[in-house]
């Protein structure tokens, strides 16, 4: 039975619609990530994805929610493991890198900045947010990890936009941002460690 035909629960339309808005993202920019285009993707109606998501910025809101949800999940885990020396560095630079360029959170925030959304980077930020306090020791109150996070985010989110013109023009290699923000998190990592065996 094809999904035009079975009937889905209002969460698996959803999930649906989410996951076909993430490969319109990755495709074809965020332009392409409309309620036409998304639903034609699955094979629902306008009026289904309008009930769902109220109006193309809630859909995108969400998306937002998703792709970030998604990626914060897994950097926490590529943290946890790079402090028992399961995972390295490079892991968690790539993640977050790869959330803004590959995985398109980055072309997605300029363009829903650029549209009048201002509230789109509600759900990345306060992810994020959430992510960092608890995977802090000190939970909100450890402020070089939140700074070391403002960092990595920061030159993600620029490398995702401009970096591959940047580092072109400047006569660096592709990878040169991030290959900086592995020394940064190299040297937090390393005071952490620092720190923790005096506990």
């Amino acid at each position: 039975m094809s999904i035009a035909k079975r009937r889905l629960s209002p969460q698996e339309s959803r999930s649906m619609a989410l996951v076909a808005a993430r490969d319109l993202l990755i495709e074809a920019g965020p332009q392409a990530v409309t309620l036409k285009a998304v639903a034609g993707r699955i094979g629902r109606t306008h009026a289904n994805l309008l009930h769902h998501f109220g109006s193309a910025s809630g859909l995108q809101k969400a998306l937002a929610q998703y792709l970030s949800d998604s990626v914060c999940g897994t950097i926490a885990q590529a943290v946890i493991k790079s402090r028992t020396g399961e995972g390295s560095v490079r892991d968690i630079v790539d993640l977050t890198f790869d959330a803004f360029d590959k995985e398109g959170a980055g072309a997605l925030s300029s363009w829903m900045l650029l549209t009048g959304n201002e509230d789109a980077l509600d759900p990345i930020v306060d992810t994020i947010h959430q992510l960092v306090d608890d995977i802090a020791v000190g939970g909100h109150e450890d402020r070089e990890m939140h700074e070391d996070t403002l960092t990595l985010v920061l030159m993600a989110l620029g490398d995702a936009l401009i970096g591959e013109r940047l580092a072109d023009s400047l006569g660096l290699k592709r990878d040169a941002a991030r290959d900086m923000a592995e020394r940064h998190l190299e040297q937090a990592l390393d005071r952490w460690k620092t720190e923790h065996e005096t506990d």
